[in-house]
């Protein structure tokens, strides 16, 4: 890894790294282009999901919601449990669960041992959307087909940094 200007090849970090020494900024220039770079990654990423999903009448929301629903043995989970996973608020993920409802891609039911508890599970229609909208991401002409065959190296790229922040196995 580089450490100075000298050291890189790519002139737009030389540049940074020149401007960092040169104005004399304390610390370590690197976090600053670490958070720089995944920050404009996941704003691509997202752009190129946003474009699939508009097509399919899904929030990026409702497509996690609905791919996580999938990815459960039975296909349903707490709605508690649906916010943790996702990483959002409950509100955002109850206010969801409605649209996925009225559109008929899952179904609430009470929990079987716990009155305070819905559990949301995915409709078959639900599942199909789910799979459209995969099936499309891994597209080389879809979207997000100037990431084909980078989805995996980008994700195992990403865990060791996912994991020293204290996010969960995935």
């Amino acid at each position: 890894m580089p450490t100075s200007a000298q050291d890189c090849v790519d002139p737009l970090v030389t540049g940074i790294l020149d401007r960092w020494e040169g104005q004399g900024l304390p610390g370590d220039p690197w976090p600053f282009m670490a958070v720089c770079a995944v920050g404009r990654l996941h704003q691509l990423l997202q752009k190129a999901l946003d474009v699939e999903l508009k097509k399919l009448g899904l929030t990026r929301t409702g497509y996690y919601l609905l791919t996580t629903l999938a990815l459960k043995t039975d296909g349903r989970a707490r709605l508690s449990t649906l916010s943790r996973l996702v990483m959002m608020h409950p509100t955002s993920v109850k206010l969801t669960v409605d649209q996925l409802e009225a559109a008929g891609w899952v179904a609430r039911s009470p929990h079987p041992s716990d009155r305070r508890a819905t559990l949301v599970e995915i409709t078959e229609s639900g599942r199909d959307r789910a799979g459209i909208v995969n099936e499309a991401l891994v597209s080389p002409d879809g979207p997000m087909g100037a990431f084909t065959g980078l989805h995996q190296d980008l994700f195992e790229a990403l865990q060791p940094a996912r994991r020293a922040g204290g996010d969960m196995e995935l």
